[in-house]
C-alpha cells in the first residue's frame, strides 16, 4: 500500500517529471527554427522524441522523430542533451503544410511526457534569416546549424495580389470601352446635327426658288411681262411715219 502511495505522490507532485518549452515558434516560408525543450533529473534516461499531434477525437502522435545516435528524419533533428536536462529540435526548410500543433515527448513506460506546441509558417521569406543559438549545443558533440533559403520569387504574395490586378484589368477595360462609347455617341450626334443643318438649307432654297417663279406670274396663271426693253436711238418720231 506505501509504495503505491509514494508512487501516487510522485505523480502529483507540482515539478515532478516537468517537461517544459515554448507554447509556441514561428517561421518563413524557407526558414531553419529551432526550440528546446527543458525536462526534470528524474526524466534524463528516458528517450526523447518530437512529433505531430493528429487524430480528431483521440490525439496521437505522427512522424515521430526519437534522439539518438543519428536523431534526424527528412527536415526534423532531435538532439539531446542530459548534462543541461534538455533537448533541441530543429526544423529545416519549413513549408504551409508544416503549420499544426505539434509535441516535445519524453517516452517512458505508462504514459508519455509531453509538451504542446504550435507551430506558425509565414508566406514569403524572412529579410533576416534565422540563426540557432550556438550555446545550446555546447558539449553535444554536434555543429550548429544556421538556417538558409534561396531568393525565389513569393507565390503567396502573387496569388494575393492576382485578385487586385485582375479587378484593375477590368476597371481599365470598362472605363476605355465606357469613353470609346461616349465619343461615338458624341461623332453620331454631331454627323446628325450637320445633316439636318444641311437638309434645312436645301430646303429653304427650294422654297425661295418657288416664291421666285410664283412672283412672275398672274393669278390666272399668266406670265406677267417683263420691262420694256430699251431702245437704241431714242424712241421714234411718230411723225415721220404720218403721210401728209
Amino acid at each position: 500500500m506505501r509504495p503505491l502511495v509514494l508512487l501516487w505522490g510522485c505523480l502529483v507532485l507540482p515539478g515532478y517529471g516537468a517537461l517544459v518549452g515554448p507554447k509556441e515558434i514561428s517561421g518563413f516560408e524557407g526558414d531553419t527554427v529551432s526550440l528546446q525543450c527543458v525536462y526534470g533529473e528524474e526524466l534524463k534516461k528516458y528517450k526523447k522524441y518530437w512529433c505531430r499531434e493528429s487524430g480528431f477525437l483521440i490525439s496521437r502522435c505522427s512522424g515521430t522523430v526519437y534522439s539518438g545516435e543519428y536523431g534526424q528524419k527528412g527536415r526534423v533533428s532531435v538532439h539531446d542533451n542530459p548534462r543541461q536536462l534538455r533537448f533541441e529540435v530543429i526544423l529545416r526548410n519549413l513549408t504551409l503544410k508544416d503549420v499544426g500543433q505539434y509535441w516535445c515527448g519524453v517516452k517512458r513506460m505508462g504514459f508519455d511526457k509531453t509538451f504542446s506546441v504550435s507551430l506558425l509558417v509565414f508566406p514569403g521569406i524572412s529579410h533576416q534569416a534565422t540563426r540557432l543559438d550556438s550555446t545550446s549545443t555546447e558539449d553535444t558533440g554536434f555543429v550548429p546549424i544556421r538556417s538558409s533559403s534561396k531568393p525565389r520569387a513569393s507565390l503567396p504574395m502573387t496569388r494575393m495580389l492576382a485578385p487586385v490586378l485582375v479587378l484593375l484589368a477590368l476597371l481599365l477595360v470598362t472605363g476605355l470601352a465606357a469613353l470609346g462609347s461616349y465619343a461615338l455617341q458624341r461623332r453620331k450626334k454631331a454627323h446628325l446635327a450637320t445633316e439636318t443643318q444641311r437638309k434645312e438649307k436645301v430646303h429653304l432654297s427650294h422654297l425661295t426658288s418657288k416664291e421666285d417663279e410664283a412672283s412672275w406670274q398672274t393669278p390666272e396663271g399668266d406670265v406677267t411681262p417683263g420691262p420694256p426693253f430699251p431702245v437704241s436711238g431714242g424712241e421714234p418720231d411718230i411723225s415721220k411715219f404720218i403721210s401728209v
